[in-house]
């Protein structure tokens, strides 16, 4: 399931590499107000106002983003009326994540480093307990974006959802998150033009949809969770229509595609 989610992944932004990039492009345009105005306004009140406000915009630009790039991983396209369309609808869930993300730099920079300047072993534990429960609510908070704008649920059973993924896929969100950090790595010689934000964002969404194929064949299959046993699930066999509708493709067809 991993290498067809990788594959599908990358073709799917190859297909679409134009519209990534202008997506990445219109977040490196938001990102650029909490990352470079706050140092030159001297009031550090209104510079950490400027700070916050930027990155919920942030936030809120992604959360239309994923809304678009759901129909990329369904084998479809998007305009930009579908990006204006989207943020008028899931601005609030990018508001949500920009909250949460603050709080996750609050921790990191202030909380720990309090509770970890302690000498008491109460202190220290705290630290240890607050580090692996941000832990478990980053891997699990890196799907809301996506399943807030495949479930179109509301924020507070996305959210509700966000860890029962998490719980039910421990190794696919740890998996998930480390290959975000390789592509934002690579991202960063490219100038985050490819894969970028967007990719990162395609990548988790192609992820999410694949496991929900999961729970269809589990549902359809209920014998297979019984006895209490963690059930093997037949990836090839759910995977059959997946891999007919994406493909196979030379290393000449993405650069000569019109030689195919």
């Amino acid at each position: 399931m991993i290498g067809f989610l990788i594959k599908k992944t990358f073709f799917d932004l190859w297909d679409n590499l134009f519209k990534i990039v202008l997506v990445n492009i219109g977040f490196l345009a938001a990102a650029a107000i909490p990352i470079f105005i706050p140092p030159l306004i001297p009031i550090a009140a209104l510079s950490i106002a400027v700070l916050v406000a930027g990155v919920l915009c942030c936030c809120m630009y992604l959360a239309a983003a994923s809304f678009c790039l759901r129909r990329v991983s369904d084998y479809s396209f998007f305009g930009f009326h579908d990006f204006f369309a989207a943020f008028k609808k899931v601005w609030l869930s990018g508001f949500v994540l920009g909250a949460f993300v603050i709080l996750v730099g609050i921790i990191i920079t202030v909380v720990l480093p309090f509770y970890f300047r302690m000498t008491s072993p109460l202190g220290w534990g705290l630290g240890i307990l607050l580090f692996w429960f941000l832990a478990a609510s980053v891997l699990s908070f890196q799907f809301f974006l996506t399943i807030r704008s495949r479930m179109n649920n509301p924020i507070k059973v996305s959210l509700k959802k966000c860890f029962l993924v998490f719980f039910d896929n421990l190794g696919f969100c740890v998996f998930s998150f480390i290959h975000n950090l390789i592509l934002l790595a690579i991202s960063a010689f490219l100038a985050f033009m490819v894969p970028g934000p967007a990719g990162i964002l395609l990548f988790l969404d192609e992820g999410f949809r694949l496991r929900l194929l999961k729970y269809d064949w589990l549902e359809a299959h209920p014998e297979a969770a019984g006895a209490g046993k963690r059930p093997k699930i037949p990836w090839d066999e759910i995977l059959i229509d997946e891999r007919e509708k994406t493909g196979t493709r030379s290393f000449k067809s993405f650069i000569f595609p019109w030689k195919d």
